[in-house]
């Protein structure tokens, strides 16, 4: 649970990040922090200390509680989740359709 938690948050970090025009090194740059690091928080494989939180939001110009406003962001397992949960309830027509669906979309990949 908490690594999600994490990876929803930095998934929220660089959605702000993002959406100010800020490069990953930018961003790094003014928190005084190694790219590396700032990377591995938008991964979410670290969380930022309570001093970088404050920082990051100082900078992105949002209130600390905006940064954990993610309920809309979603992990791949809960995407997962919910087009399964949306199959249950389909008939044979709509889940022939799904799967000529995917199998197009699986050819605009290759």
């Amino acid at each position: 649970m908490e690594n999600n938690f994490n990876k929803k948050l930095g998934q929220r970090i660089k959605e702000l990040r993002v959406a100010k025009n800020l490069k990953q090194s930018q961003l790094a740059d003014i928190l005084e922090m190694e790219r590396s690091n700032l990377t591995r928080i938008e991964r979410g494989n670290q969380r930022p200390n309570d001093e970088n939180l404050e920082k990051i939001a100082k900078i992105l110009n949002v209130k600390i509680k905006d940064l954990f406003d993610f309920e809309h962001i979603l992990t791949i397992e809960d995407l997962k989740q919910k087009v399964l949960s949306k199959i249950d309830n389909l008939s044979q027509k709509e889940l022939e359709y799904i799967y000529k669906t995917l199998e197009n979309l699986e050819q605009l990949r290759i």
